[in-house]
């Protein structure tokens, strides 16, 4: 566990700094315990939290502290989205309304807040592929987490040139997409030097943690349906084809595996309700 920061109100931070000395921590803990060598490392996936903004510029340096999934500022720049795109295009587009959570509105805030980070932007990245590119030098996202933006054509898998162009948003500021099981990389020489992985090694597109939890657990097919209980609550549903609630109520995703969809219906706070309940009124129970 490691913290995030709220500087105002309703703001959720974190530096990427952390999650690459994470990664790094627990690369080299798993293979010490497991007395497996880097060397026998055939393929890494990545997996991690879903629609954060990551902004680099073009020296792949970050701009600003990530703003975070859980990040709840951005409520006029969701009205000001609908307003662009226009509601129901929107949902028939990216297969869902325009919500704080979702990556979009975190990149049109910073637009009209902070001009200055704006203009400096080459990147944007999700958090896990802030992870890929110290891993491998390589800028690449996977179709799963893209969708998770609200800047994906959920049928075509891929970045929505409409609505980039009516939030003002540069694609040459957003990496090519792959499917989960694609390689998009292999580790660099300083990489494996961190981690004790070989230089070498592939790294996969992977998926964003719900779609990974899916695959986890054998929800890849139509009808097959996962519940998730961590700081928030997900339940997920496979698709074989692109639908979506015509209201945006339910999320519609594109899946980790290909040729594959998901709809997702999520709660902010689920376990860590729990955690909240622990901590104020039985400090230092155990949860059971």
């Amino acid at each position: 566990e490691y913290g995030f920061d709220v500087p105002r109100p309703l703001w959720s931070e974190q530096d990427p700094a952390l999650w690459w000395d994470g990664a790094v921590a627990a690369i080299r803990s798993v293979l010490e315990s497991s007395g497996v060598a880097g060397s026998d490392v055939v393929a890494i996936g990545l997996t991690g939290q879903m629609h954060g903004a990551v902004l680099l510029d073009a020296a792949g340096a970050v701009l600003r502290p990530a703003i975070l999934w859980n990040d709840q500022r951005t409520g006029a720049e969701c009205d000001a989205i609908r307003e662009a795109v226009g509601p129901e295009r929107l949902i028939e587009i990216t297969g869902n309304d325009a919500l704080t959570g979702f990556t979009a509105p975190k990149l049109v805030w910073v637009r009209d807040h902070e001009p200055d980070v704006w203009r400096r932007i080459a990147h944007v990245l999700l958090p896990k592929d802030y992870l890929r590119l110290r891993l491998t030098g390589e800028y690449a996202l996977d179709k799963a987490d893209g969708a998770g933006t609200l800047l994906f054509d959920l049928a075509a898998r891929d970045w929505s040139g409409e609505v980039l162009a009516a939030l003002r948003i540069d694609p040459a500021w957003l990496p090519r997409t792959w499917e989960g099981p694609e390689v998009t990389g292999t580790v660099t020489a300083d990489a494996g030097s961190a981690t004790g992985l070989r230089p070498g090694t592939p790294v996969v597109a992977g998926g964003g943690d719900q779609a990974a939890n899916a695959v986890g657990v054998g929800a890849v097919r139509t009808g097959t349906v996962a519940l998730s209980l961590g700081t928030s609550g997900v339940i997920f549903a496979t698709t074989d084809r692109p639908i979506h609630e015509p209201r945006g109520i339910v999320h519609a995703f594109c899946h980790a595996v290909p040729g594959r969809w998901h709809m997702m219906s999520v709660m902010l706070s689920a376990a860590g309700s729990l955690r909240w309940f622990r901590d104020k009124l039985a400090t230092g129970t155990e949860y059971a």
